[in-house]
């Protein structure tokens, strides 16, 4: 075989890769929707965070969660326990995605993303 047709190959197996790993759910997070996120607002063993910009909170959020902008969160993961479960929301679902994969890198084993974040909130 062509030692190109093997590098073309591996190439495409490589970005196929990171295509599905972006795609596929994050193990380690739960994913729950806005709507299953009501029955859980008034659990206060539960931490929630928006990691949208300080604007997009202002203008809309949803009452017990913390801002913690998603550029800010590597740095003030200290403000939160890592022993208490964690809900993250974002506008849509792609930036609290992000951010569980922060926490999880930083240790925490209780992380849950709300799938389509404040786009799906009614």
């Amino acid at each position: 075989m062509d030692s190109g047709v093997i590098i073309n190959t591996l190439l495409i197996l490589f970005l196929l890769w990171i295509v599905f790993r972006r795609f596929l759910p994050l193990q380690g997070v739960k994913q729950i929707t806005t709507a299953d996120l009501k029955s859980e607002l008034k659990n206060k063993d539960i931490q929630f965070i928006d990691v949208r910009t300080p604007y997009e909170f202002r203008t809309r959020h949803i009452k017990g969660f913390k801002n913690i902008p998603l550029t800010n969160l590597p740095r003030l993961t200290n403000q939160l326990s890592k022993y208490k479960e964690v809900f993250v929301i974002c506008q849509s679902g792609m930036r609290s995605l992000k951010a569980s994969k922060i926490l999880k890198k930083q240790g925490f084993k209780n992380i849950t993303n709300i799938k389509g974040g404040m786009n799906t909130w009614y």
